[in-house]
């Protein structure tokens, strides 16, 4: 077990709803487009495949997907979607479950590396992404940059959503490089709000790059989003691919 928080029964069964904006079919099109083009005609691997938003698509696409998912209960909610002949998945974490077989294509998105709290930990994701991979297989990974250009001196805080039914800000510890993303939620008509938190460890693209060194990945290209704009350094986001030399 990796130092991931484990995703709950309650909150997998709200998490499809909440996220229906991004599962969308236009926004999830150009995702599954990148991801597509990679795997050609091999296999791919998701890593933290939860309930299939990117998964379920790109197997109707016609690539093979394989997922690893710690949590139980997001994975109870994929499996409503497609059985396990058509889209294994086991149940582990990202860090260090194997599966059989190798893969043309791992990938991990959604900011999800960020769930693994150590450096190490993130370090052994990589490696685990070269373990599966084929030569000349490629590692995927979505991350947002860090926002630490919104932090003026002694502030902790940055909101990322203020809406009408959400209000959501994240809360930075500098030196552990861990940052808390805090949800105020608007359940119904009644006022109420639901308060969830989560943690998650930060990185830098650069840092990301020497994990993929220290796993034998090489940079391939990094681009700001999955439409394949350039990435520059006001990117809020990397679309980032390494690639498993042959």
């Amino acid at each position: 077990m990796t130092s991931s928080e484990l995703w709950t029964r309650a909150t997998a069964d709200r998490y499809d709803a909440e996220e229906a904006e991004t599962s969308s079919a236009a926004v999830l099109g150009p995702t599954l487009a990148f991801l597509a083009e990679l795997a050609g005609d091999g296999r791919a691997l998701e890593f933290a495949i939860g309930t299939g938003r990117v998964g379920v698509p790109l197997r109707e696409r016609g690539v093979p997907v394989v997922g690893i998912e710690l949590s139980e209960h997001m994975a109870a909610v994929l499996r409503r979607k497609i059985d396990e002949d058509n889209l294994p998945v086991v149940i582990g974490d990202m860090a260090t479950t194997v599966v059989p077989g190798e893969f043309t294509l791992v990938y991990l998105v959604y900011n999800t590396i960020t769930n693994l709290l150590t450096q190490d930990e993130q370090v052994e994701c990589f490696r685990n992404a070269a373990r599966h991979l084929e030569p000349g297989g490629r590692f995927v990974i979505e991350l947002g940059v860090p926002p630490l250009r919104f932090l003026p001196p002694g502030q902790v805080a940055v909101p990322f959503d203020v809406s009408e039914r959400h209000l959501g800000f994240d809360t930075f510890d500098l030196v552990e490089q861990i940052l808390v993303s805090h949800h105020f939620t608007r359940d119904g008509d009644d006022g109420r709000y639901r308060r969830d938190n989560s943690r998650h460890r930060y990185a830098w693209p650069a840092e990301l790059d020497l994990m993929a060194r220290i796993a034998g990945l090489e940079m391939e290209r990094r681009v700001a989003d999955w439409d394949g704009a350039p990435f520059t350094q006001d990117s809020a986001k990397h679309i980032s691919v390494w690639r498993k030399p042959t």
